[in-house]
């Protein structure tokens, strides 16, 4: 089959690689209708590097038709459309059963100290084949797919129950917004767009989305957002404060995380120990504080006293300064951590599967391009060209050189 692997740092390739197979009782494999492009996916295209061997394949938004099952994959049947949550989990275990699915006891990868295996996410992770690809083997099938409706819809409906939504969701949940209240979103790629979506729908009364890209900006404000561009915003901390009788945000979410404007010296950290040998940049990574924490720190800045700071972007290093002393003085309540998907199922269905797009799904997605474009779409989407918000790849399109596709469906 065809898939996109990685060879180095901003060098991905698509070509031929061994058809999956079932290799346990519990497993399915897919075949890939629509897989996408995640922001941390650009993580893996240069910062993190150092865990990963040529070869590895990349992705883990994906969606498709069920092909194959192994004898103890539940009522999963050949035939069904289903979208693959990128945590790999049992549902059985003692972290599944707390709604931690993101820490499953089975598949942790306890070598290296992780939480649950991740498709397409490094050696940390459990270096499983993901699913930018044309076929997907599924561990843990008896649980982990969500079956959607076969009903002619577009993937995009669906397409994104595999990790933006759910972490968009969580993002929203954990920042405890009241009702009524205001909640900051740094950031307005695609987990940072629908969480100021999914904010709104769950009664805030009023959501600020902060970017610096007009697309972005000019999309959070389709769908109701206040936005500042810090382009033009001196101090997003005293906007924001002028907003809100000078107290500051209620909640703020952190939808930036390790790659994060304004923060140059970490930048250049970051792209020396990407491009180290990984038996040098590995512990570099393990004991250094590698990441950009602009958007954190105007996070703590940005949150009133006593409110809640959410944190769905990224961080990789290990030893960051922060702020604690204003962490505490504020009494801020911060929480964080990948997004336990299976948890929030029942409440995301209903909205994907709503013909009225309450969530604006179907625009937030700005190209869909054959697979065999991924290595120009990984460039397009890093570098924020051509209007890229989010991409999604079709391995049924013929390869081609495609220019962009332009406006949402």
């Amino acid at each position: 089959m065809r898939a996109l692997t990685w060879h180095g740092v901003e060098d991905v390739r698509v070509e031929d690689v061994p058809d999956p197979r079932i290799e346990e009782p519990t497993d399915a494999v897919v075949r890939v209708t629509s897989t996408a492009i995640c922001g941390s996916d650009l993580h893996l295209y240069e910062v993190l590097a150092a865990y990963l061997s040529p070869g590895d394949v990349l992705g883990h938004e994906a969606m498709g038709v069920v092909e194959e099952v192994g004898p103890e994959a539940g009522a999963l049947r050949p035939g069904d459309r289903v979208v693959v949550p990128f945590n790999i989990a049992c549902g059985t275990c003692w972290m599944c059963r707390r709604g931690l699915q993101s820490q499953c006891e089975t598949t942790q990868v306890r070598a290296h100290g992780k939480g649950g295996a991740l498709f397409g996410y490094t050696s940390l992770y459990g270096s499983v084949p993901g699913g930018q690809a044309q076929y997907l083997r599924v561990p843990q099938a008896q649980y982990g797919p969500i079956r959607v409706p076969d009903d002619g819809s577009p993937d995009e409906r669906y397409l994104y129950l595999s990790d933006v939504l759910p972490t968009a969701w969580q993002a929203v949940d954990y920042a405890d917004v009241p009702d009524g209240g205001t909640v900051v979103v740094l950031g307005l790629g695609p987990v940072g767009q629908l969480a100021a979506r999914v904010a709104a729908h769950r009664g805030a009364g009023r959501v600020v989305g902060v970017d610096l890209v007009d697309e972005r900006l000019a999309m959070a404000r389709r769908h109701g957002a206040l936005t500042l561009d810090l382009r033009v915003v001196d101090d997003v901390a005293d906007a924001v404060r002028d907003l809100t009788e000078g107290r500051g945000a209620d909640s703020v979410i952190d939808a930036v995380g390790m790659e994060a404007h304004g923060s140059p010296v970490a930048a250049t950290l970051q792209r020396g120990a990407a491009r180290l040998p990984g038996a040098v940049g590995r512990p570099l990574i393990q004991t250094a504080g590698i990441d950009r924490l602009a958007a954190l720190r105007a996070a703590i800045d940005v949150v009133r006293r006593g409110g809640t700071l959410s944190v769905s972007g990224v961080y990789g290093g290990a030893a960051d300064p922060l702020p604690m002393l204003d962490l505490f003085d504020k009494q801020v309540t911060v929480r964080m951590g990948q997004a336990n998907v299976r948890r929030w199922t029942d409440a995301v269905l209903p909205l994907a599967a709503d013909e009225a797009d309450p969530l604006g799904l179907l625009d937030l997605r700005t190209h869909r391009l054959p697979l065999e474009g991924a290595p120009d779409a990984y460039r397009m989407f890093r570098g924020k060209t051509d209007g890229c918000i989010k991409v999604v790849l079709d391995p049924a399109l013929p390869a081609r050189r495609a220019p962009s596709e332009g406006a949402p469906s």
